[in-house]
């Protein structure tokens, strides 16, 4: 392979499907190695391919679970698949600290499935900064659909809908969760609503009342219509009906143009906050003619106002 981190060679065994070449590249991409606009640029012309599938949901409804039963749907169908487990991150270590992949051993040895867990890092919004790149990695590795499952923080969970093609929202009966989505603005993001633990009392009384709701909600003409799958993801009862769902979910976007759309967006907001932060790498190594503590004094003395002040520091930059 060369050196450890020669990116081309990584790439080449990446998109060959080998799996120490994905996890490699991932952690330089989670690293912020300063190798990351090279990978970057390796990687340009391998995105687009894979299905992102979001997995969402408040903690207890069975994401890690569901995510698991999905993949083997998704493996018994001939896909290859990747899986991004988004964790919280451990105060110690700045590590993944759930670990899904032990959750996950049904597939460990399965050549056709890439599991990663990766670090929330205190990003809000349930996912990684390094999300998007990390999806690319597995588009590249062939990956036909990917799945991101979430950290499970309730109202912050939105921004997955940013980053998938479609998004599932998991709920289970008995957690007050038609309630929750709808204050936390969960069914606005929502392709394919899973009713997961569907065998507990007050499954079909969840169904109705999610129907109910959803049924409100003004849509533009030819706009998808979120489905809801009744799921026992223990058992695997409804997997293929959701997988089901997903597929026609992503033939839906195919034929509306909204998947161009959406991916338009999601690139257009990735860029956006590229920029922002080389914007802010300058701004910490800042070393021009104009002193933020001079700045800040001219403001504390009135002979300055904040927005005039900032001008010319970005204008310094």
């Amino acid at each position: 392979m060369g050196r450890p981190d020669d990116v081309s060679a990584l790439v080449a065994e990446a998109k060959e499907g080998r799996p120490r070449a994905v996890a490699r590249l991932i952690s330089l991409v989670e690293d912020r190695s300063n190798r990351l606009r090279e990978i970057s640029a390796a990687l340009a012309d391998t995105s687009g391919r894979a299905h992102v599938v979001g997995i969402t949901g408040s903690p207890g409804v069975g994401k890690s679970t569901s995510t698991s039963a999905l993949v083997g749907a998704l493996r018994a169908a001939g896909r290859r698949v990747g899986v991004l487990a988004v964790d919280p991150t451990s105060p110690f270590t700045g590590g993944a600290l759930l670990g899904d992949r032990i959750r996950m051993q049904d597939h460990a040895t399965d050549d056709g499935v890439f599991i990663r867990s990766m670090a929330s890092r205190g990003h809000l919004g349930g996912l990684s900064a390094s999300a998007p790149q990390a999806l690319r990695v597995f588009d590249a590795a062939g990956c036909d659909v990917v799945l991101v499952e979430t950290v499970g923080v309730g109202q912050s969970e939105v921004e997955i809908s940013g980053i998938a093609d479609t998004t599932l929202v998991l709920l289970a009966p008995g957690m007050g969760d038609g309630i929750q989505a709808a204050k936390a603005g969960i069914l606005e993001i929502g392709d394919v609503f899973v009713i997961n633990k569907a065998d507990r009392d007050g499954a079909t009384t969840t169904r109705r009342e999610l129907r109910t709701v959803l049924g409100m909600t003004d849509r533009p003409e030819g706009a998808w219509t979120p489905q809801i799958v009744m799921t026992v993801a223990t058992k695997g009862e409804g997997v293929e009906d959701l997988v089901t769902q997903i597929d026609a979910h992503r033939g839906h976007l195919e034929a509306s143009g909204e998947l161009d759309r959406r991916r338009h967006a999601r690139v257009r907001r990735e860029v956006e906050a590229l920029a922002l932060t080389v914007v802010q790498d300058r701004f910490e190594q800042h070393s021009g003619s104009v002193d933020l503590d001079d700045l800040a004094d001219q403001v504390l003395a009135g002979s300055t106002d904040p927005f005039a002040a900032a001008d010319r520091l970005v204008a310094d930059l």
